[in-house]
């Protein structure tokens, strides 16, 4: 039997996120072969990844990162099985890697598929699925693109928001970071009116007017009342229409105006379980 050194232990460890014992019994088996050790302990996150592909995924890490520049953005959610996984600073930091690398990447399948430390994202998941013993798998995956773009993780990295600004004046981190707080808060489904949905728009005026008859309204009078309740409808859930979250005497344009001709342009968020 080969004479597996702590050292050696150690260093299979830290390139694979592996446990101690796990490390030193892939080590054994590969009688002291490092890539054949590495190949044992990605043969057993399959068959991990495959006993659990069943399972809800449904607790994790939410992260939004923005490149150096401040012109693009992206968000990811790692999910798992259980908050106590979720919380763990190995898995928690592990996302915020994944995030980073997200950041190169044009699509979902892209990012699966790029190389992580020597192996694909795709395959970095199913070995850490059976280091931790849980189903870790990528949900959400947005990115954004603008002149100026921000992001938000709020506490606990279950809602992260990405947003971008029509132009990067001074004082844009400020704002974009504010808008994003704001998005990641009030839970807009839409940037502006043109971005809901028809279907909705649709059920939200049946809504009103089933309302407004049960209020004994005239039958000829519904439409435009219920234009008015639809109005309402998108201040409340469209993001810049919303009042302002720290000064709700003006929206959200307005605020964002405040830099001069300044406009957002585009959103992202992402919220566990969404």
């Amino acid at each position: 039997m080969a004479n597996i050194t702590a050292a050696e232990v150690n260093k299979l460890r830290q390139t694979t996120g592996a446990g101690m014992m796990d490390c030193k019994k892939a080590l054994v088996e590969a009688e002291g072969n490092f890539e054949k050790a590495i190949e044992i302990l990605r043969k057993k996150g399959q068959k991990v990844a495959a006993n659990r592909a069943d399972r809800d995924s449904s607790e994790g890490a939410v992260i939004a990162k923005v490149n150096n520049e401040a012109t693009a953005g992206a968000v990811i959610s790692l999910n798992c099985e259980t908050d106590f996984v979720a919380k763990n600073d190995g898995f928690v930091n592990l996302a915020n890697q994944l995030a980073e690398l997200a950041l190169t990447a044009s699509s979902k399948d892209e990012f699966l598929g790029a190389n992580f430390n020597g192996m694909t994202v795709a395959e970095k998941l199913i070995e850490q699925t059976g280091v931790i013993g849980e189903k870790i798998e990528i949900g959400a995956f947005d990115k954004i693109e603008a002149p100026f773009v921000g992001a938000y993780i709020h506490a606990g990295n279950k809602i992260a928001t990405l947003v971008g600004l029509s132009a990067a004046k001074a004082g844009a981190e400020i704002v974009a970071k504010d808008v994003a707080m704001q998005a990641a808060a009030m839970s807009p489904i839409a940037l502006d009116e043109k971005g809901v949905d028809q279907a909705i728009i649709e059920k939200e005026i049946e809504i009103a007017k089933d309302q407004l008859r049960q209020e004994g309204k005239p039958e000829a009078m519904l439409d435009n009342i219920a234009k008015g309740k639809l109005k309402r409808f998108f201040k409340d859930n469209t993001l810049i229409n919303q009042d302002f979250i720290k000064d709700s005497k003006q929206s959200v344009a307005q605020y964002v105006n405040t830099l001069g001709d300044v406009k957002v342009i585009d959103f992202k968020r992402v919220a566990l379980g969404s």
